[in-house]
């Protein structure tokens, strides 16, 4: 048979029995209730077998009667692993220490994060919390329950609707839903609805307000568009005028455009470096030297180690460097052109507001000079062109 979790534990040892008389010795070994099992025969007056520490030192005046010597092969157990701890005090002391301080570690409070706020800021929420104990190296033990830690903090933290505490591992984590108050409309005075460009009106809607252009119509910088004074002469009224305009706006941007284009790409040779990390510090194992590359991109992947659900403050760290390199390529005019077309109507499109588009391109003029395509270009763009004025009595 096997040996046991019990025998495991009390310690066992198997031995070399050498002898003429081996199956006598074997029978008075049962009669005396000996733990002997696992028993092979190694040659005709040989054999091994496994037996109990206890019944080892019982087997002496069998061996005596029989005529048979035994030699021990190997030692298991507890009792010889706590002799070689005996022995190697310090390897066993050390292993302590790691134990204790994984414990230790594992037992602090290592981050406090804040997720879902808006108005309020972090450093009140953190500042609210720290007074109800939550704070980093604060002993976790030492922490109230999550659900009375959320009543206090809600209380702490007015204008929130729900805050949540969740204590993961050495993280404390705080989630606040914030209360939503219904914004009040502003009060709007009486105004106009005046041209902020000069342009050539395409669209006009007026929601409220009397419209005073008409599509295909040229206005200028300040006309009303749609007037906030409604009703006849006898009979008037100031309301808040209120609707979309649009127009044709003329642009003459000017732009520049190399003639060499730079981009990047990889190599192929690269480079690892791995850190041992505590709490926030790192320690490096490999990849030391100077680095060979003259511009590279580094790649980090970190791993946490954790222990029953808990995040440790320990974990390891690789960085993966990548050589890169910037490449010039000479483009055409023709296409250098075409992307100084697409640069300029970017760059009002961005200013004109998402609702623009251009409606037609022409190069005005153009020029190849230095390394460098100088154009200048006529865009139309359709655009919002309605700003407000307020009606002065």
């Amino acid at each position: 048979m096997k040996s046991s979790y019990i025998q495991r534990l009390r310690g066992f040892v198997r031995i070399e029995v050498k002898g003429g008389q081996l199956e006598k010795l074997l029978n008075r070994m049962t009669e005396r209730q000996m733990a002997v099992w696992d028993i092979r025969y190694t040659a005709e007056n040989k054999a091994e077998l496994s037996i109990t520490i206890r019944d080892f030192f019982r087997l002496r005046p069998l061996l005596k009667e029989t005529g048979s010597r035994t030699r021990i092969r190997h030692k298991q157990g507890l009792p010889f692993w706590i002799d070689k701890l005996e022995k190697r005090k310090f390897f066993a002391l050390g292993v302590l220490a790691f134990v204790i301080g994984i414990y230790v570690l594992s037992s602090l409070v290592w981050h406090v994060r804040v997720e879902g706020n808006e108005k309020l800021s972090k450093e009140q929420i953190l500042q609210a919390a720290k007074q109800e104990g939550v704070y980093k190296l604060q002993w976790k033990f030492r922490l109230k329950d999550p659900a009375e830690l959320s009543r206090a903090l809600q209380q702490d933290l007015p204008g929130t609707a729900w805050v949540g505490v969740e204590i993961s591992g050495t993280h404390v984590i705080i989630k606040v839903v914030e209360s939503t108050v219904p914004d009040k409309p502003p009060l709007l005075s009486p105004r106009h609805l005046v041209a902020s460009k000069s342009a050539l009106v395409t669209e006009i809607f007026a929601e409220k307000g009397r419209p005073l252009v008409k599509p295909n119509t040229y206005v200028r910088k300040g006309d009303i568009l749609i007037s906030g004074i409604i009703g006849v002469e006898t009979n008037q009224q100031n309301v808040v005028a209120a609707g979309k305009v649009k127009g044709i706006v003329w642009y003459k941007p000017t732009v520049e455009v190399p003639l060499t284009l730079q981009y990047k790409t990889y190599t192929g040779e690269t480079k690892n470096r791995s850190y041992l990390v505590l709490g926030s510090r790192g320690l490096q194992l490999s990849g030391y030297g100077k680095i060979s590359f003259e511009q590279y991109e580094t790649i980090p992947e970190r791993k946490t180690l954790s222990w029953r659900g808990y995040t440790l403050p320990i974990g390891w760290l690789s960085e993966k460097l990548l050589e890169v390199q910037m490449i010039e390529q000479a483009i055409d005019p023709k296409e250098a052109s075409e992307l100084g077309i697409e640069q300029a109507k970017a760059q009002i499109l961005s200013a004109a507001g998402s609702e623009s588009r251009v409606v037609s391109e022409k190069i005005l003029h153009e020029k190849a000079e230095n390394g460098k395509v100088y154009m200048e270009v006529l865009l139309e763009v359709e655009e919002p062109i309605a700003t407000e004025q307020p009606i002065v009595p």
